[in-house]
């Protein structure tokens, strides 16, 4: 059975390379007839940029650098064109790059091999992204593997993943026996002592303080106890802090006069030398300072020894001490911690049961038997032909669109307006408000409630557009900014807020749900018209274009409005005229932001006019930006992160959420225009940028709040959820609802068509 693995691996000093190491060697050791040829080969996780970091194994074919997210892709590239037949894949957040190690999913949704993953850490209280990664990985995977019975009912009732995709597989123990004669018994620090020990890699929350706190009341009933901690710190914690952890240690032996009775060994040994360490100690001890440790592989590795443990009562102590296995005492309970070691040793027959009982069941936790779980559990997925590939996505499917809310809307919305920002998913009142979002909510409320005359859409409509009654200039011009007393934050706003308002005006007055609301909107749109002909930036003249385009939907004999839209056209199509080459089919220098509106409004603006020569730019610049934001199979909008410049790199982060949007309308428009269901198919690629079908495969739709995270960064998500990306996401959701409305009626229209769905 040829099997890669993804994992860090030896000599990197890590507990999970540890364990991938037993694993691989445990299901070797059920093919022992097999070649090299036959064998798989593994994949190493650096914690550095560099790639010879550590002489790794000769099997490991290729090295992710942590954060190197190229890396990842080139590593599912490798897996796909392999001949292994399946992929296991050690998980724990830490190792994996960007936050909560985010950087492992796009690997996994590239990879076509049946993937098995182990989890390593199932947090009870995951933050959002951590959630979603986990679910991520479960939804990629064939079986997801955990090694307590706990693990599985976190992930089903935390993460709500069904049981059938799991797999319980207890933690590994060698398959090694006690030696006859045990070397430790002349080191100073076992000869004539009776030994407390605890391994492992050191860190805070190991809690060995606590063993040490214990030793005086234990020292004074017993003077032989020697408490021996084998490990070395932690590399993290090393980095960061040193040995401060072990040093604190050592001072407060000294506090406790009791420095005498305790060893470091800083070390990190082979499984043949902690046998002999585990055999030679009377108790194990695993003091640990909460009940969030879902597996332990040293407390598996006691047990497997025939120990006798004590532990703090955490998840896998619970599970694997059960049965008289082992004794428990309080978190951070030092006294109950005394008294329990001081009646082992009272107490010879006691302890002698406790390893009887550890022993025994540590027999079917040996290697070479988990090793066979693994096979089993790999050979019956493959053999029932349960992984299947992923399919390529549908034009549109019903079922992956989220139920449309307006909760977060409303959140954000008082009797002024709706505030601009939000720290997660609270409004963030000090910010205040912006016309810019204002006129986004009165463009997504009034599409919600012609969709199906919503009354809490209706009643978000006045709200909004008294909002741009009260922020228009006496001139007609208009402010962006508010704050949250109502007082104005400057005197004119930016052309990009002038046009998004003229485009909800006039869209308000094509589809106003009554006469007051479009007479009213009427008034301030027309004041607005004498600043037309003074916008200068190109998106602020885009977007005056779509609002001039709907009132012209309206009312298309209004000659005024014909010839103001000729000469907002206008400067589009000379810049794209003074700006376009070969292999440069834009309007400026460089793609910034808000990139599809653009070639939005020039299809708006053909729509109204018939201009064949206004349709072929807009056509040409979409294919040209499609070629930029599309050619990897999902939507990656041109990032923030230095714009994307002629001639230069495409930046991928920071990526914004109305990016997608305007993506989304530009395709629904393409499509109203042309009938060519290839672009119901790109709205509904662009719309599930939103959804997880981006470039991190992390949803930005927060299905708890009903808001939208506020962007992509490289190492995560921005985990604010304010309007701008909110708004954004609700007209796209809008936008594909409608697109599936029109697919419909242009079929029942005997239009000769592909299939939308």
């Amino acid at each position: 059975m040829r099997i890669a693995s993804i994992s860090t691996y030896l000599p990197r000093e890590c507990g999970i390379a540890t364990f991938n190491d037993n694993v691989e060697r445990a299901i070797q050791a059920n093919f022992p007839n097999q070649t090299s040829l036959e064998k798989g080969f593994g994949i190493a996780i650096n914690d550095s940029d560099e790639l010879h970091t550590y002489d790794y194994p000769k099997h490991i074919k290729f090295v992710i650098r942590q954060n190197r997210q190229k890396d990842y892709i080139e590593a599912a590239t490798l897996l796909n064109t392999s001949d292994v037949q399946a992929v296991v894949l050690e998980h724990e957040f830490g190792i994996y790059g960007g936050e909560s190690g985010i950087y492992i999913l796009p690997l996994l949704h590239r990879l076509e091999k049946p993937l098995f993953t182990v989890l390593h850490t199932v947090l009870q209280e995951p933050s959002h992204t951590q959630k979603l990664i986990i679910q991520e990985i479960a939804a990629r995977s064939a079986k997801v593997i955990v090694m307590s019975r706990r693990g599985i009912e976190f992930l089903t009732t935390i993460y709500g993943i069904s049981p059938e995709r799991i797999q319980y597989i207890e933690h590994g123990v060698p398959d090694l026996e006690a030696p006859a004669v045990n070397p430790l018994k002349k080191v100073s620090a076992f000869r004539n002592h009776r030994v407390l020990l605890t391994f492992g890699l050191l860190s805070r929350n190991k809690g060995l303080e606590t063993v040490i706190q214990a030793l005086p009341k234990i020292v004074e009933r017993h003077p032989d106890v020697m408490y021996v901690i084998l490990g070395k710190t932690h590399p993290g914690i090393l980095r960061n802090s040193g040995e401060e952890y072990r040093d604190y240690l050592k001072r407060l032996a000294v506090r406790l006069n009791v420095e005498k009775h305790l060893t470091f060994i800083n070390q990190f040994v082979s499984e043949e030398e902690l046998m002999n360490y585990l055999s030679a100690a009377h108790i194990y001890v695993t003091p640990y300072l909460n009940e969030a440790q879902i597996t332990s592989g040293t407390l598996s590795y006691a047990v497997g020894a025939g120990a006798a443990v004590v532990s703090t009562p955490y998840w896998h102590a619970l599970e694997l001490l059960e049965n008289n296995r082992g004794r428990l005492f309080n978190f951070k309970d030092a006294s109950m911690l005394a008294d329990t070691v001081i009646d082992l040793l009272d107490n010879p027959k006691a302890t002698e049961s406790l390893k009887r009982n550890a022993y025994a069941y540590g027999l079917h936790l040996r290697w070479p038997k988990i090793g066979a779980d693994y096979i089993q559990t790999i050979r019956k997925v493959l053999d029932e032909e349960v992984f299947v590939e992923k399919e390529l996505l549908q034009i549109v499917d019903p079922e992956r669109i989220p139920e449309f809310s307006l909760t977060h809307a409303c959140r954000l919305t008082d009797d002024t307006g709706i505030v601009q920002h939000a720290k997660y998913g609270i409004p963030n009142l000090k910010e205040g408000y912006c016309l810019d979002d204002n006129a986004r909510a009165l463009i997504m409320a009034l599409m919600a409630y012609q969709r199906n005359k919503s009354q809490e859409a209706l009643e978000l409509l006045p709200i909004y557009l008294s909002f741009i009654h009260y922020m228009q200039c006496d001139d007609g011009n208009f402010r962006n900014f508010l704050s949250f007393r109502r007082e104005y934050l400057d005197e004119v706003g930016s052309d990009d807020s002038f046009g998004r308002t003229v485009w909800s005006l006039g869209y308000l007055i094509s589809a106003a749900p009554n006469n007051s609301y479009r007479e009213f909107a009427g008034e301030l749109f027309f004041r607005s018209v004498p600043h037309f002909r003074q916008l200068h930036h190109l998106r602020g003249i885009a977007n005056t274009i779509i609002g001039v385009s709907y009132y012209l939907k309206a009312h298309p004999d209004n000659d005024q409005l014909l010839q103001e839209l000729a000469g907002l056209t206008t400067p589009l199509m000379e810049a794209y005229a003074r700006q376009r080459g070969n292999d440069w089919h834009w309007f400026e220098e460089k793609l910034t932001y808000d990139n599809a509106i653009l070639p939005l409004a020039l299809l708006h603006s053909c729509e109204i006019t018939g201009d064949e020569s206004v349709k072929k730019v807009a056509m040409e610049s979409m294919a040209f930006l499609d070629s930029l934001t599309m050619e990897k199979g999902f939507l990656s909008p041109i990032g923030n992160q230095g714009w994307h410049q002629r001639g230069g790199e495409v930046p991928v982060f920071d990526q914004q959420a109305i990016e997608t949007m305007a993506m989304v309308l530009l395709y629904l428009q393409a499509y109203q225009s042309t009938h060519e269901s290839l672009y119901v198919e790109k709205m509904f690629i662009s719309y599930q940028w939103f959804l997880g079908e981006n470039i991190l495969r992390v949803p930005l739709y927060d299905h708890e709040t009903k808001g939208c995270c506020d962007g992509l960064q490289e190492t995560g998500l921005n985990r604010n959820q304010g309007a701008e990306s909110t708004l954004a996401y609700l007209i796209s959701h809008l936008a594909v609802l409608k697109a599936l409305e029109l697919e419909y009626e242009y079929d029942l229209a005997g239009q000769v068509l592909e299939p939308a769905l």
